[in-house]
């Protein structure tokens, strides 16, 4: 939930124009404090919520729901992950079979 909302606050910071420190300065609290709730560090008051979600003119709800992927990007993602999963896969069992072959190489000597 808190990288949810981590990298809520950050996408509309960044739509607004707002640095982290200027975010910090219309809501009154610190850029370090901005930079540890957008990466889940940190969790905040109910009334910090609100400030945030007034600066960044965006109801509460919109900075606590989870990303959507839009229904004509899924088989762009799928085709995605299958690849990475796939090139993953093949790269563990190419290590698995050096570290054998090494293995067998030197048990032989």
């Amino acid at each position: 939930m808190r990288t949810i909302f981590g990298g809520n606050i950050k996408k509309y910071r960044t739509i607004k124009g707002f640095s982290q420190a200027g975010l910090a300065e219309i809501i009154d609290i610190s850029p370090n404090f901005v930079s540890e709730i957008e990466t889940g560090k940190r969790w905040l008051s109910s009334d910090t919520l609100v400030n945030l979600a007034d600066a960044l003119d965006v109801e509460v709800y919109e900075l606590l729901k989870p990303p959507q992927i839009p229904t004509d990007d899924i088989s762009a993602f799928i085709m995605t992950y299958t690849e990475k999963a796939a090139t993953t896969a093949s790269e563990a069992v190419i290590r698995s079979l050096d570290s054998l072959r090494k293995q067998y190489i030197s048990d032989e000597k």
